[in-house]
């Protein structure tokens, strides 16, 4: 099977990669110049002539980008593969509360890989595409603008300090911050404490805010709602602090603290100043 792979050039679309060789042989390719979906659709199709497949990352940009490739071709799309047997493809649905086995019918298959579900592959050669003449650029991307702050993005931290609904207010976030600063790490929070203004959208990991991909998170007096965890699930390891022995969260914590997180969160915040002498 001959299969093309749309790359973004991050670790998400080396991931799918690693999905894509599996059904066969990968051509990599990318497109330059700002993102025009309809225009950068008419590219992909055009190089996907004879292909049995075409592949890109389950982020916002390759799911927009395939529902495109799909529309022009008449071909059904499956976004957040997390494996492919024949016809037959295994996704990621309802913010990843469930799996769904699904028959994808049509030629080329099209299908995007869902983040954190597979190993990244090493880099491999990327061919870069042209814009076909007649391609439709009437939408594309005019400005980008960068998220304010300095420190630490929330998609490339090592460690995530978030806070949900038991931190209290925007105040008492000081204490998030103190222990993410300590660990070199990032501060998030969950959709209630963007919802009452306590931190922007930014800040927000979940279905519908950021997903990420670290090492360790700290949830501090967050609940657990599924669409939260959709966010959470990529994190290597999870430490849930709450002072609900019942929240939903511990079922995904690989570490559990029942408790005050006001007085757990300092006291730990404490302890790594104790030992590195600060």
């Amino acid at each position: 099977m001959s299969v093309l792979l749309f790359m973004e050039g991050d670790d998400l679309s080396l991931q799918a990669l690693t999905l894509a060789r599996s059904l066969g042989e990968v051509k990599a390719v990318a497109l330059d110049g700002p993102y025009a979906p309809a225009a950068w659709a008419a590219a992909l199709v055009d190089a996907a002539e004879g292909t049995d497949a075409i592949v890109a990352a389950g982020s916002d940009r390759g799911n927009e980008l395939l529902a495109h490739v799909g529309a022009r071709l008449d071909q059904p799309f499956a976004a957040n593969v997390t494996a492919i047997d024949g016809d037959v493809v295994t996704r990621i649905r309802w913010g990843g509360s469930l799996l769904e086995k699904a028959r994808l019918h049509g030629s080329p298959k099209i299908l995007s890989v869902a983040p954190h579900t597979q190993p990244a592959a090493e880099a491999v050669p990327v061919e870069q595409l042209a814009l076909p003449a007649d391609a439709d650029a009437s939408v594309r991307v005019l400005e980008t603008v960068s998220e304010s702050g300095g420190g630490v993005s929330l998609r490339d931290a090592k460690v995530v300090v978030s806070g949900g609904r038991g931190v209290g207010s925007s105040e008492a976030f000081a204490i998030i911050e103190e222990l993410a600063g300590l660990l070199g790490g990032a501060v998030g929070c969950s959709r209630v404490v963007t919802s009452a203004g306590w931190r922007p959208h930014a800040d927000q990991v979940g279905q519908t805010g950021t997903k990420i991909s670290a090492d360790l998170y700290v949830a501090c007096g967050i609940s657990g709602a599924t669409q939260h965890i959709a966010g959470a699930k990529g994190a290597k390891k999870i430490l849930a602090i709450n002072s609900d022995p019942e929240a939903p969260i511990f079922a995904s914590a690989d570490y559990a603290v029942v408790g005050d997180l006001h007085a757990i969160v300092p006291a730990i915040s404490a302890e790594l100043r104790r030992v590195r002498g600060q």
